[in-house]
């Protein structure tokens, strides 16, 4: 895709990788807008990174995704690439959960990380179709391959967006919409909690390194340790799994 002269809608932009990638596109010469729960958050982000265009959006309601389409096609018609990013990572053993009472607290993953990118994608692609180049880039994970077993819906949505991509690249195929898969591995973020991921990849290097692959012709973007989990074999994946819920269990 091409790297600059676009205007961006990315998810979940106010920290992490959303908000690392939306520095990148801001200084190759593009238009950003990001979204999040939190305006605290999102106006230090703003202060981070000068020119970032940021709305209050709570993704877990289909409302206000509405609302969120239909203020950025107001405002900034020439949009053309939704960066789907907004994630939340639930660590949980379901003998210890309690489905009952707390599934409002469960059910806001599933919100965030399946319905909310399925929804708006489902809304910008018959806009941007029309566009003469767009782009929708998912961000799912290393863990939609090899389910982290300890975060179990994570992995699942993460899985099902891995799918719904492969599905609606090719419903696009004859557009000019160009769909992009990130798959990150472990990112050091805080995503999940402040802490849990302090030993992962650092996040400059590894938005510096999808920004430059996101200029060429790559459908499927891992890193790291991701880079080989997209092409494991079932028994490889099976191999995997098991070793990390070993090494993790007690962590719950």
């Amino acid at each position: 895709m091409k790297l600059s002269g676009n205007t961006l809608l990315i998810t979940g932009g106010g920290t992490g990788i959303g908000l690392a990638l939306a520095e990148r596109f801001i200084n190759n010469g593009n238009t950003v807008i990001v979204c999040g729960r939190r305006e605290s958050v999102l106006q230090d982000a703003r202060d981070k990174v000068p020119g970032l265009i940021a709305r209050v959006c709570n993704l877990e309601e289909a409302s206000d995704r509405l609302a969120l389409v239909d203020w950025v096609m107001a405002n900034y018609p020439e949009v053309n690439v939704l960066v789907n990013n907004a994630g939340i990572q639930q660590r949980f053993n379901v003998l210890q959960s309690d489905a009952r009472d707390d599934w409002g607290y469960f059910n806001k993953e599933i919100a965030t990380n399946l319905e909310a990118p399925f929804h708006l994608t489902m809304l910008f692609a018959p806009y941007f179709a029309s566009k003469e180049s767009a782009a929708i880039i998912n961000v799912t994970s290393g863990l939609a391959f090899t389910p982290f077993a300890i975060a179990p819906m994570y992995s699942a949505t993460k899985a099902a967006l891995h799918s719904f991509t492969v599905s609606i690249r090719h419903q696009l195929s004859e557009t000019s919409v160009e769909v992009v898969e990130v798959a990150p591995p472990a990112v050091a973020t805080d995503l999940g909690g402040t802490g849990l991921h302090h030993q992962g990849e650092p996040l400059d290097a590894f938005a510096d390194a999808v920004f430059n692959e996101l200029a060429g012709d790559s459908k499927e973007i891992g890193y790291g340790t991701s880079v080989a989990r997209l092409r494991m074999s079932r028994d490889e994946i099976d191999v995997y799994t098991e070793k990390i819920y070993q090494s993790t269990k007690n962590l719950i």
